[in-house]
């Protein structure tokens, strides 16, 4: 049983390298090689930049992003977590809220960043 599951991972895991890998060599075998003025040129959509930039970018939504990431993890952990737990009993809980109390540092981190709008 635990061997058709590891192979199962492995499979996974070869089926990410043999996806990942070409997006590793298509740049290498088609990048520019020889790099002049025209080709590190930069451009906006199709056309040659006028000028300086005119719009400042602002990171005001940063700390929003931060949360979300945090709580995508957290919700993914505790379905498995909420799915598995009759199986594994009380004794689960205890790595589960520390895996809380861990994970929940950059939520507060991001929500004190949150409130700071002067630095964004």
């Amino acid at each position: 049983m635990v061997a058709t599951e590891f192979i199962l991972v492995l499979f996974l895991a070869g089926f990410g390298l043999v996806a990942g890998l070409p997006m590793i060599l298509l740049p290498l075998l088609f990048a520019p090689k020889k790099p002049n003025p025209i080709k590190s040129e930069t451009f906006e959509s199709g056309q040659v930049p006028a000028g300086e930039s005119k719009v400042h970018l602002i990171m005001q939504y940063y700390a929003y992003l931060i949360m979300f990431v945090v709580f995508d993890v957290i919700v993914m952990f505790l379905f498995v977590f909420g799915v598995s737990f009759l199986n594994l009993g009380l004794q689960s809980a205890l790595p589960m809220v520390s895996f809380l109390a861990i994970i929940l540092v950059p939520m507060g981190y991001a929500l004190h960043l949150a409130g700071k709008r002067e630095i964004w």
